[in-house]
């Protein structure tokens, strides 16, 4: 059942970035969770470089709570960084995930956090 899943979002997640790239100004914000943590890319798809990062599981992450809770710290941190380094407009890339639940926390606390998309 995992195999079909996976080759599920695969699909979604081609389709998805066949229309959406991101720029200078305006790169992506990438999303990836798996079961232990969730984590958080902007990149600048012309040059191919990721610009700010921010993960659940990283020595710097001191949220509590369950997984959407936590997700919703993780946009509020990666939206904090990317203001920070003069980003305020991005595109969101769900990675083929349903924007719903832990996606959709992590969307909201970036848009918290002054992320606009």
């Amino acid at each position: 059942m995992a195999g079909v899943k996976l080759s599920r979002r695969e699909r979604i997640k081609k389709g998805i970035r066949k229309r959406l790239t991101g720029s200078a100004e305006r790169p992506r914000l990438s999303v990836y969770r798996s079961n232990k943590g969730i984590y958080a890319q902007i990149i600048d798809d012309t040059t191919g470089r990721t610009i700010v990062s921010s993960s659940s599981l990283s020595k710097d992450f001191s949220a509590t709570g369950n997984k959407s809770e936590q997700s919703k710290a993780v946009g509020k941190a990666v939206a904090e960084k990317a203001v920070a380094a003069g980003i305020s407009q991005v595109v969101f890339d769900r990675n083929g995930y349903l924007y719903h639940g832990r996606i959709k926390s992590l969307a909201e606390g970036a848009r918290e956090g002054g992320l606009l998309f």
